[in-house]
């Protein structure tokens, strides 16, 4: 009996520390020409007040640091860097896709000089995993 306890206990231990890893959300702040900032969480609230700090640490203020995009589950994100004919430069960023790959053909249609002619400089800066790990984009 005391055997089945143990069991019973353990088995519930690792199914509630499971529950409460569960899925993660990545969020994406941004103030342009400022700074950026990325986190992963479990729920917006957490992951944007994260990604606000670094957007802050990096040079941007409260007002400037903006919510971009928020995915859940987190799954694969890319950060694509673009400039225009006149210099003027931002980041777009795509989440929730299922595979580096999937990022990968996602920045190339934002890059696609038939459909935006007017840029200058389009390049991905860098991949997320899954669990919000940066990747850069050289890296296999």
């Amino acid at each position: 009996m005391k055997r089945l306890w143990i069991i019973t206990c353990a088995l519930l231990c690792v199914s509630t520390a499971a529950e409460a890893a569960g899925p993660t959300g990545i969020a994406f702040v941004y103030a342009p020409e400022m700074g950026s900032g990325v986190c992963t969480g479990g729920t917006p609230e957490k992951a944007f007040a994260c990604a606000r700090e670094k957007c802050i640490r990096e040079g941007g203020n409260i007002p400037a640091c903006k919510r971009i995009a928020w995915c859940f589950p987190a799954r694969w994100s890319v950060d694509v860097f673009l400039q225009n004919e006149d210099g003027f430069h931002w980041h777009e960023f795509s989440c929730g896709l299922d595979s580096r790959e999937t990022a990968a053909k996602v920045a190339a249609v934002q890059c696609d000089r038939k459909t935006r002619p007017y840029l200058r400089e389009c390049m991905v800066t860098r991949f997320f995993d899954p669990d919000g790990k940066q990747i850069e984009p050289s890296a296999q």
